[in-house]
């Protein structure tokens, strides 16, 4: 035992934690965004080890994001419990960028967190960020932020916390809106949950955007629909004033409490590479000790309110991720590591079944498509890590290319591909893309002329060490070579474009086919290998 938490719990792209507790179960939700089956479900006995166990949103009737733009889809899911059923509520966004957001919320339940997931309930889109409230009086209420489309005073289109009430029967919401909190001065108020405590209601919110100067701040009200009181140390948690903390951008939090009556608190996080504002790994999930004081309002047990990477937890044990995965696609299904971009229609990208022991991608459409790309990827979850795969592919021309990526979005790649060549030759292409259009453009790397062999397999690899990324390849048992320059892996981040907070992903790692042509060349991968090296 070592009697302490090291934050983060969930790592690797796992933004916007909503947590509940189920008798000795624990399970925590977070957002996907554009990669498919929506909403990530980890589920846990002791706060500390968690397991992927669901992806609630995986069929065609629940979701469809083709067209989606980048960091669209999936926005802050909120589960729950109650009555017997689990409740996850759900934003699908449409549009983010611009004066106007066009998001759509949702509802379905679960008799159990395997399922089956029922169809969704619209419910509204008035703004993101839904969550559900169970009162203790049996009624259940909707919260949403406000989207106020308007040129407001320092760029504030956050118009407050919406709180209506759900009807179960009707499956519908009812009654009067009512704009329950403004926000504090910290601005951008969103990611609402409600708590009922000692006959207060207690809201909880995110504050100051989702970058640098993230926060929860807290309010309470002896009515549902308030006047709320702000937090008198408010914001209870955020690093925006301590710049050497590890856990930087912390904020947008849930609250559980245990079987014994402790309280503990989720939150997003970023883990910037060391002497810069880029974090690969995405915003990631760590947990803080919170207690209640007397005067009935809740602050971080270690005092103050900055994060700490450990926590200290009597009688826990955190258990280590495996060394290396291995995964040799002889499964009916894809391994539950892996997703996909926007598509609910599988069969059109991918296939388990057409060679057995192999994952074959049919070529779609190109690298950073929004519609329909055959890319299945897995989260980097450690700064120092390696990914591998072996690959038979057979392009006809320069339209088809196939091979092992790095992929943040569509203008932020570093992608080792197998092509045809201008000679007719199969070679080894290095593509990668930096910035957003019209600085975003395509870069070809030069990798020395490298022609393959056409009657052998290729083995692709990548190593990233921190901020740098290396490609190599091998064939017929040779050893590896290194093919192209060292690449900034620190560009693939949420603020690798220069922007500060303008995208809420993460870097992902995986294997990818594509025919710009239309004919649907297919690619079949033997294997893919992650290997992580630290935290």
């Amino acid at each position: 035992m070592d009697n302490v938490i090291h934050n983060p719990i969930l790592r690797g792209f796992n933004p916007d934690p909503s947590i509940c507790r189920v008798g000795k179960n624990y399970y925590i939700a977070t957002s996907t965004f554009e990669w498919y089956p929506g909403v990530q479900i980890h589920h846990s006995r002791d706060l500390v080890n968690w397991q992927l166990v669901s992806r609630p949103l995986a069929r065609e009737t629940q979701l469809d994001m083709r067209g989606n733009p980048d960091s669209c889809g999936i926005w802050a899911p909120c589960l729950s419990h109650a009555d017997g059923l689990f409740w996850l509520i759900y934003t699908d966004m449409k549009r983010y960028e611009g004066n106007f957001k066009d998001g759509h919320n949702y509802l379905v339940t679960a008799p159990s967190i395997e399922g089956p997931w029922s169809d969704p309930v619209y419910l509204n889109s008035s703004g993101f960020d839904p969550s559900l409230f169970h009162d203790e009086d049996g009624r259940k209420w909707l919260l949403n932020l406000q989207w106020d489309y308007r040129q407001r005073e320092g760029g504030d289109r956050f118009g407050g916390i919406l709180l209506q009430e759900y009807d179960v029967e009707r499956q519908r919401l009812m009654g009067p809106i009512h704009n329950i909190f403004a926000g504090t001065e910290l601005k951008l108020t969103e990611g609402p949950h409600l708590y009922r405590r000692d006959g207060w209601y207690h809201l909880l919110v995110a504050e100051g955007g989702t970058g640098y100067d993230h926060a929860v701040t807290m309010a309470r009200s002896r009515k549902i629909t308030g006047p709320y009181q702000v937090h008198p140390d408010n914001p209870v948690l955020t690093s925006r004033q301590d710049s050497g903390n590890p856990l930087q951008r912390a904020g947008h939090a849930d609250l559980v409490e245990t079987a014994s009556g402790e309280t503990w608190m989720v939150h997003l996080c970023g883990r910037p590479l060391p002497g810069t504002r880029r974090s690969p790994l995405g915003r990631e999930t760590a947990i803080q000790k919170v207690e209640w004081g007397e005067d009935g309002w809740l602050r971080l047990a270690h005092g103050g309110n900055a994060p700490a990477i450990e926590v200290p937890m009597a009688g826990v044990e955190q258990r280590s991720p495996a060394v290396e995965e291995v995964h040799d696609f002889a499964s009916e299904a894809l391994p539950a590591v892996f997703q996909w971009l926007r598509s609910p229609r599988t069969e059109r990208l991918f296939s388990l079944s057409a060679r057995p022991g192999y994952l074959r991608l049919f070529g779609r459409e190109s690298v950073g498509s929004w519609f329909e790309q055959a890319l299945v990827a897995r989260r980097q979850d450690s700064l120092h890590c390696s990914a591998e795969t072996t690959l038979e592919f057979e392009p006809e021309d320069l339209q088809q290319f196939a091979g092992l990526i790095a992929y943040y979005n569509r203008f932020k790649f570093h992608y080792l591909a197998v092509t045809r060549g201008d000679e007719g030759d199969k070679v080894l292409s290095v593509m990668s893309c930096h910035d957003a259009w019209p600085s975003g453009n395509l870069e070809i790397a030069d990798t020395g002329g490298v022609v393959l062999d056409p009657e052998q397999p290729v083995r692709l690899g990548l190593d990233i060490r921190k901020g740098e990324l290396q490609f190599r390849y091998a064939q017929d048992n040779a050893p590896w070579q290194p093919v192209g320059p060292v690449l900034d892996a620190s560009l693939l981040s949420d603020e690798g474009s220069g922007r500060a907070h303008g995208y809420f992903t993460g870097n992902f790692l995986g294997m990818a086919a594509h025919d710009i042509s239309g004919r649907g060349i297919p690619a079949d991968f033997a294997d893919f290998r992650y290997r992580r090296e630290d935290g």
